[in-house]
């Protein structure tokens, strides 16, 4: 059976878990023989979109090369698992116009939480001014309005996060339910093992 292309979007506060629980699902899908890529904010800016800093016009053009990509990878059968913080609505509606079978995942986490983790001191740097428009300090951002999934990082272990977003691909239909393939038998076929089992003494 082939597999669905999907884009799975986690967008959140920085330091909020996006890409660790994003990296979790992509290892735990791909060692089920699915096709996967991921597309992760901090990999992107090295690369893809180098040029651009992070005003609202550059954070926008940024998630629009981003979608390009996710729109030939995800129609063409792959899973795109894409962390960015991605911080307005109007731009996560337009991945979800653009691409196949969009899943918004909302990682959900208080900003002082977010910034107890962050290792790199940018929250620190964006109070003390030396960083400009960071979200959750001084660039807003907007929550979703209607998320297929919500992790609440600062409440669920990585593993429960990633498992709640494995079980929502599954109930969208977007993965195989391994499960529900080995008993998927048609009526007839049914049938067919009951006069088998009937003939053989069993029934």
């Amino acid at each position: 059976m082939e597999h669905k292309g999907f884009t799975l979007w986690f967008t959140g506060l920085p330091c909020s878990g996006k890409t660790t629980v994003a990296d979790l699902v992509a290892e735990k899908l791909r060692n089920k023989g699915y096709k996967i890529e991921r597309l992760d904010g901090d990999i992107v800016r090295k690369s893809l979109t180098k040029d651009l800093g992070f005003s609202q016009e550059d954070r926008n053009e940024n998630i629009k090369r981003v979608t390009f990509v996710a729109k030939l990878l995800s129609r063409n059968g792959v899973g795109v698992l894409a962390s960015f913080v991605s911080p307005y609505i109007e731009i996560r509606k337009h991945i979800r116009e653009e691409t196949t079978n969009f899943v918004e995942v909302f990682v959900k986490c208080p900003v002082g939480v977010c910034e107890d983790r962050d290792v790199k001191g940018m929250f620190k740097k964006a109070r003390a001014g030396e960083i400009d428009d960071f979200t959750g300090v001084s660039h807003p951002f907007e929550d979703p309005e209607n998320p297929e999934i919500i992790i609440e990082t600062n409440r669920e272990s990585v593993e429960e996060s990633a498992e709640k977003v494995i079980k929502k691909l599954k109930e969208l239909n977007l993965l195989i339910n391994e499960e529900a393939n080995e008993e998927a038998y048609t009526p007839e076929e049914e049938e067919e093992i009951k006069k088998r089992l009937e003939s053989l003494g069993y029934l």
